[in-house]
């Protein structure tokens, strides 16, 4: 096993998922049997399920009163009452699932494993297929095969692209953001990176203009403010300002791996593994480590109705802060669960989904 693949396992570990599941988890497009033999997961629709609820849940998000929750062989879910009750949508592939963004009421995307990126245009109750692992490397390649002779190391990017076109379906998708119903960012293992300025009609890779020379796995994507910023392994913290065109590496205090980021125009906030929280209020130029008495990784973050910031971990800790993250309490709750995504839908309350379901939990 490659040193890429190491970290990518611990990250499994991080969301408290069982070494048999994160074998399954790194497996990309294995099969599913059927009466008929093999079928590749990218042509095998999620099977509808009572229990899927109570599956592996790894993203969510919410918009207005619906919250989405993604999750396991391509399982979405989606609730219009803060999660005391689920349906399930239809989804077109079987891949496990990491990540889901709702940038408004219509539009919302899923990305994971087998480099799926899906697309609902009904709220989450449907969804098709926008881009996927089998076709990803080949486009990425003649992308840049076409684009070398204009870009700075270009050469060396073509070869890029030809290694990830070898791997085929592989690599997973870890983040997406979209601002909009129409530009979005999507983001994955080996410093993968996608953009779109059309809704996901087109994708465009973007490994040009981000300062990764490592290629270290980005595990998150948000717009923050004005601004756009990336986090990943070894520390890897990126940010895109209004109007440029490069994601431009920012010295942080912290060499592990970086799993989240929140705040907004005035605080900005990193997480990651052993209850590391990194906070700025000058747009990443300073930073101080903030103090959460949370050994345990801090996988999942949200912000409240009430205005206040929560980060979950994977062993089942809750952290809110009142004061834009200059300091953190535990809050005394009871059913909380190993977290890989937290919602809140609702004043006072939090979804909380992970290796056990969906879980939801009133604040105090």
């Amino acid at each position: 096993m490659t040193s890429k693949q190491q970290a990518w396992r611990s990250r499994m570990d991080a969301v408290a998922i069982t070494l048999a599941s994160a074998l399954v988890l790194w497996g990309g497009a294995w099969a599913a049997t059927s009466s008929d033999g093999w079928r590749d997961v990218l042509d095998t629709p999620a099977r509808q399920s009572p229990l899927a609820p109570q599956a592996l849940v790894n993203g969510m998000a919410s918009q207005g009163a619906r919250t989405l929750a993604a999750g396991q062989r391509g399982h979405i879910l989606w609730s219009d009452d803060a999660g005391k009750s689920w349906k399930q949508a239809e989804v077109p592939v079987s891949s496990d699932l990491v990540a889901v963004s709702f940038p408004d009421a219509r539009h919302a995307w899923a990305v994971g494993h087998d480099g799926v990126i899906l697309h609902s245009g009904d709220a989450g109750q449907s969804w098709r297929v926008q881009y996927e692992g089998r076709q990803a490397g080949a486009v990425i390649q003649a992308w840049y095969e076409r684009e070398a002779a204009a870009l700075p190391e270009g050469a060396k990017l073509a070869d890029e692209a030809r290694r990830i076109a070898e791997q085929g379906a592989q690599n997973p998708w870890l983040d997406v953001w979209f601002a909009n119903e129409r530009e979005g960012w999507v983001v994955g293992a080996f410093g993968l990176v996608l953009h779109t300025t059309d809704g996901g009609a087109h994708w465009t890779p973007a490994l040009h203009q981000v300062d990764n020379p490592k290629a270290l796995h980005l595990y998150a994507v948000r717009g923050i403010g004005a601004d756009l910023y990336m986090a990943g392994e070894q520390g890897m913290l990126l940010k895109r300002t209004a109007g440029d065109t490069r994601f431009r590496a920012i010295e942080v205090p912290y060499q592990g791996t970086l799993f989240g980021l929140t705040g907004n125009e005035r605080s900005l906030l990193a997480y990651g593994l052993r209850g590391t929280v990194l906070r700025s209020t000058d747009g990443g130029r300073s930073w101080k480590q903030i103090p959460t008495g949370v050994q345990a990784g801090l996988t999942a973050g949200a912000q409240t109705k009430d205005g206040r910031i929560v980060l979950a971990s994977q062993a089942g800790h809750v952290l809110a802060s009142r004061d834009e993250g200059a300091s953190f309490e535990l809050l005394p709750l009871k059913g909380s669960l190993p977290a890989a995504a937290v919602t809140a839908p609702e004043a006072g309350t939090l979804i909380v989904g992970g290796p056990r379901g969906t879980r939801t939990l009133q604040l105090p």
